[in-house]
């Protein structure tokens, strides 16, 4: 391993199925860092929500976020002086994005200012990789890993969360996002392009949105 890596903390975020938990894994097999891996599947709610997401959208993201918020302080707020930076497949403020996606209007203000009051302490992540993938490749994804709940997904909803996503990245300049055209890469079983995402990882990048397609 020749690359060393200037960030302290690197959010992997993407779309359901982009691979994000997948590419954190590698990450800490290669480099002395703490690994931070949400713990979507404990959610009760999920199951319900994707069946009658009207009736379940507001409990599945109060859950998320409490969840999140719980994790997150006991990752962040704390002092390892065992890694040398922190790795998470998601990023706080995704909480809101999902939120915004999936509640009504009068669920997602009060849900606003509880995400805001609980976001305060959180230190923005000094890198943040988007793994961007099309819907449709998002959905052969999520069909190949299996989980029964995630069956009924639609592309629809895969595209709007997308738009979300872009949405939250135009308006953001206080810290670097990569977003990275991530269809036609396979860091799991082709190890140049593993190594090629490393590599965008270890550089130094302004505050604001980039672009990268890595080509082969």
């Amino acid at each position: 391993m020749s690359q060393s890596i200037p960030h302290q903390y690197i959010c992997i975020e993407g779309n359901i199925g982009a691979g994000k938990t997948t590419l954190c894994q590698r990450l800490a097999n290669d480099f002395n860092c703490k690994l931070v891996l949400e713990e979507f599947t404990d959610n009760p709610f999920l199951p319900y929500f994707y069946k009658d997401p009207e009736r379940f959208a507001l409990p599945l993201e109060l859950f998320f976020m409490t969840e999140r918020h719980k994790q997150l302080e006991k990752s962040l707020l704390h002092q390892d002086l065992f890694h040398e930076f922190i790795v998470s497949d998601y990023f706080f403020l995704k909480t809101l994005l999902f939120a915004k996606n999936n509640l009504q209007t009068d669920e997602y203000r009060l849900f606003q200012k509880m995400f805001f009051t609980l976001a305060s302490n959180f230190p923005s992540p000094d890198l943040l990789i988007y793994l961007h993938r099309s819907p449709e490749n998002l959905r052969k994804n999520i069909i190949q890993r299996g989980r029964d709940f995630e069956t009924d997904i639609k592309l629809t909803y895969l595209q709007n969360l997308q738009d979300i996503y872009f949405e939250y990245f135009r308006s953001e300049i206080s810290f670097p996002i990569i977003i990275l055209d991530a269809d036609k890469l396979d860091f799991v079983s082709n190890e140049q392009d593993y190594e090629e995402i490393k590599h965008v990882i270890s550089r130094n990048y302004q505050p604001g949105v980039h672009r990268i397609q890595l080509i082969h």
